[in-house]
Order: C-alpha cells, then structure tokens, then sequence
C-alpha cells in the first residue's frame, strides 16, 4: 500500500486467533509516544482492545519511553484511546458480546503520518485447532515442492 509505513506487527495474534473481521482506528497519543512509534519502540505481544464506556481502549500495548523526552516522557503501559466512529463501536459492542469474540490489534503502522491500529475482531483457536493449522501449512509445503520437482 502506498503511504503506509508498518511499524508493529503482531504475529501470534494471527496463530492464537481466527480473523473474522478487521478496522483501521486512529489512537489517542502523546508527542512522546508518536517518536517512540516512529523508531518502532513498540510491542503487540499480550494487546488487547476493551470498550469502556461507549470507548475504545487498546490495553497492554508497551510503548517504550522516548529516550531525549523532557520530564520522563509517558508512561509505557498505559490505556490508549482509539479513534473510531460511533457506529463502528455501536456494531463492534455487539459483535463481542457474542461468546468468544475479543478484538486484538494486529498492526500498528502510519498513514499520512497519522498513526493507525488494524484491529481485527477475532475468536480464540484451541490447541487442536493451532495443531490442524500447522499440518494444513506443511501439507501444502510439501505439495508445492513436488510440483516444483516435476
């Protein structure tokens, strides 16, 4: 995509959860922060989304603290508001209050040199699930290479 600068990625989410649906949401932050993400000091691992309120709010999300910050810059692990409209979060409410639906942040990037979160609304895969997952990807691997010795 053109103007789009990736900046986080959260691998795991895509092994631990089925993807059903995804959003692009703004994010609430501080000057400090914003050059935090633009050295990509940030971390997804354990991120969560949680609607508060009638809010959204991305939880867990570690945003290491500008290093030439005055005043000690932020602090890394506090709730970032995201930015979506109110129909979104009206449908999204919805959506998780369905049995095993969570919204987890898949990337965090900049476009137009706004910062931006994927948040994908997503249920949680069991392990059997995970296991069938990775037997499915080495079938198809070892498919592909015999069409190419052929």
């Amino acid at each position: 995509m053109a103007g789009r600068k990736v900046v986080a990625t959260n691998r795991k989410a895509r092994y631990d959860f089925e993807i059903l649906d995804t959003i692009e949401c703004g994010m609430v932050l501080s000057g400090s922060e914003v050059k935090s993400l633009r050295e990509a000091q940030v971390q997804l691992k354990d991120a969560y989304a949680d609607i508060r309120d009638g809010e959204v709010w991305l939880e867990r999300v570690h945003i290491a603290p500008y290093s030439f910050a005055l005043g000690g810059g932020h602090d890394p692990e506090r709730p970032r508001k995201l930015l979506l409209h109110r129909r979104e979060i009206d449908r999204l409410v919805g959506k998780v209050n369905e049995v095993g639906l969570t919204l987890v942040p898949l990337q965090i990037y900049f476009t137009d040199g706004k910062a931006k979160v994927e948040l994908a609304l997503a249920k949680g895969r069991r392990t059997y699930d995970k296991r069938q997952k990775i037997r499915e990807r080495m079938e198809r691997r070892e498919m592909d290479r015999a069409k190419r010795r052929r």
